[in-house]
């Protein structure tokens, strides 16, 4: 009980000095005094901050955490998976990215495409992106619950509220400065302490050597692929390259870019580190299946496997590391959902002086923790619950977005359906399906998978009728 009890104080000192720390950077980042500050930086990020805070707000508890406990499960099949986030990150970086920094007086992703279209696409497209970003929060919410939950044996709900609480307080009066100054230095700690931790765990806890790890991944990759059906592993693809695609906080990062090659440079650079940390995460999800109990929920075999093999103080070590990853997702998508309600759902109605902007956007970050901490409770787990945003993500803005940035003339009534089509087939399928595997036929099967490309088919088909409907009456 008594090394307990030193392990526990200790890892509490840990955390506690970890967050004064970072609310010491956060503090010397400054408090934005404008809305342009608050929402883009200004738009003069170097490329080091842009890189940076990529990978930070990517590498959250979805890609720490849940990448790890699939590995655990099904070994390689989710490195493959996880692949196509890679590439995604490039493509957009190559060809996407550039082209939305270049766009003049652009805060967000609804002025781009209320730029392309018309105010009421660009209001449609702020009411999504608030409402998905507070589902992302609600995840980021979840993971940081479950960690402090598990070390400090709090209740769910309070771990929740002190995670979201805290990482609220410096994003409200720091705005996207603050959040990327802290991302940055989020990422610097966790990129090198978890390889370290799995070179670790390869080179002293693993029996068997690279033998056993050969074995343990064949074993899960089989398991894995006898599990998943080829269309859900379709389906994983499709929602890995699509879902996560210019996101608000990705897209603020772009359009706060000092330049179109920073912007660029920033995007390709985050993919190809995506690369290595899946390789990592999977490559220490299969080594602790020789370590730790077979039964493991997914959602906490790193923290399992940290309790398994490292020493106390290493282990309040990584316990910094698991709160950092979580908060550095969890600061973008509060400013990013904050920045949207302000410019794409207030704006457009009400023309704002900049202070009452400001304090628009900074209310809103506060009301969006709240909704998603109270919401983190109904998120079954850390994928399941980001493949159901990427679900409604993709066909929701992507089409009109991307339609948008290459086409010189088009159609306001094409956004509006796409967007509107897209939500709610998407929306609807998952329901039709959670009710069917539920009840009809009960199934473990994941459901997203088979929801978002037909979701995508149909907001496509929907875009192609309002672009005919609308180049008709313009010919007309």
């Amino acid at each position: 009980i008594g090394s307990r009890t030193v392990g526990m104080v200790l890892s509490v000192a840990v955390v506690l000095a970890y967050v004064a720390l970072l609310t010491y950077v956060a503090v010397r980042a400054r408090a934005a005094r404008e809305f342009e500050e608050f929402s883009l930086a200004k738009r003069a990020l170097p490329l080091a901050l842009v890189f940076g805070s990529l990978a930070a707000t990517y590498v959250g508890p979805g890609f720490s955490i849940g990448f790890v406990g699939r590995g655990f499960q099904s070994g390689f099949l989710f490195l493959g998976i996880g692949l196509a986030y890679s590439a995604q990150n490039i493509l957009v970086g190559l060809f996407v990215a550039p082209r939305l920094r270049a766009l003049k007086n652009c805060h967000t992703l609804g002025d781009a495409i209320g730029q392309k279209y018309d105010r009421k696409c660009q209001i449609l497209a702020g009411v999504i992106s608030v409402g998905l970003c507070a589902g992302f929060v609600a995840v980021m919410a979840k993971a940081g619950g479950d960690v402090l939950h598990d070390v400090f044996l709090l209740p769910r709900w309070s771990s929740v509220f002190i995670v979201v609480a805290v990482t609220a307080l410096y994003t409200t009066f720091g705005g996207l400065r603050a959040s990327v100054i802290t991302d940055a230095f989020q990422f610097s700690s966790f990129a090198i302490l978890l390889p370290i931790m799995l070179l670790f765990v390869l080179a002293f806890h693993l029996k068997g050597g690279a033998a056993t790890f050969a074995s343990q991944a064949s074993a899960a990759t089989t398991n894995g692929l006898h599990v998943t059906s080829p269309i859900e592993i379709i389906g994983l693809l499709a929602a890995f390259l699509l879902g996560e695609t210019l996101i608000p906080p990705y897209a603020n990062r772009a359009l706060a870019s000092g330049t179109t090659r920073i912007s660029r440079n920033g995007f390709v650079l985050a993919g190809l580190f995506s690369v290595f940390w899946f390789m990592a995460m999977i490559a220490l999800g299969i080594s602790a299946r020789s370590i730790i109990p077979a039964d493991t929920g997914e959602d906490f075999v790193l923290l399992n496997l940290v309790k398994s093999v490292i020493p106390a103080g290493g282990y309040a070590l990584l316990l910094v590391v698991l709160v950092s990853v979580v908060m550095s997702s969890l600061d973008s998508l509060l400013n990013a959902g904050a920045v949207a309600f302000t410019q794409d759902i207030v704006k457009p109605f009400v023309k704002l002086p900049d202070t009452s902007a400001l304090n628009i956007g900074r209310a809103a970050t506060i009301v969006i923790a709240l909704i998603a901490a109270a919401g983190a409770v109904a998120v079954p787990s850390i994928i399941g619950g980001l493949l159901i945003c990427y679900t409604i993500w993709a066909p929701a803005i992507l089409p009109t977005l991307i339609i948008g940035l290459w086409i010189k003339r088009p159609h306001p009534l094409a956004g509006i359906l796409s967007m509107g089509v897209g939500t709610v087939v998407a929306i609807m399928l998952w329901i039709i399906l959670w009710l069917i595997f539920k009840y009809a036929y009960p199934s473990d099967v994941e459901i997203p998978p088979l929801v978002i490309i037909p979701a995508i088919g149909a907001a496509l088909l929907a875009y192609a009728l309002g672009h005919w409907i609308g180049r008709n009456k313009s010919g007309a």
